[in-house]
């Protein structure tokens, strides 16, 4: 397995466990959804592990959905923006934009791995 792979699958963990402590933090009414998501990351851990290429479009659909939700909700970006509470702030800026990023970034090298050793 190639170093970008293992550095895709060590980001999509990292996302599912900064997830998972951002989860306790949420709106309640939004626990199914938040599951769900957070089921999303651990099977493209898992995908992207097995054959990275059934993973690396809905790697990027997936990221570029988080970016944009954090973005256009109103709760987020105050909270975001007063780090109020603080470890809400932490959890939604660490995993909804700088690990999707990261996410982004190792996607793409990986991807540009998988394409040269074919």
């Amino acid at each position: 397995m190639s170093n970008a792979k293992k550095g895709l699958v060590a980001v999509l963990v990292s996302i599912s466990i900064v997830g998972a402590f951002g989860i306790p933090l949420g709106d309640p009414k939004f626990f199914i959804q938040a599951i769900a998501l957070e089921s999303s990351f651990i099977a493209l851990a898992i995908i992207s592990l097995k054959n990275f290429r059934y993973a690396y479009i809905p790697n990027v659909i997936i990221a570029v959905l988080v970016i944009v939700g954090n973005t256009v909700s109103p709760k987020h970006l105050e909270i975001m923006s007063t780090l109020h509470p603080f470890y809400n702030g932490i959890v939604l800026i660490v995993g909804g934009y700088i690990l999707q990023a990261l996410l982004l970034v190792t996607n793409v090298i990986t991807l540009k791995q998988y394409k040269n050793s074919r």
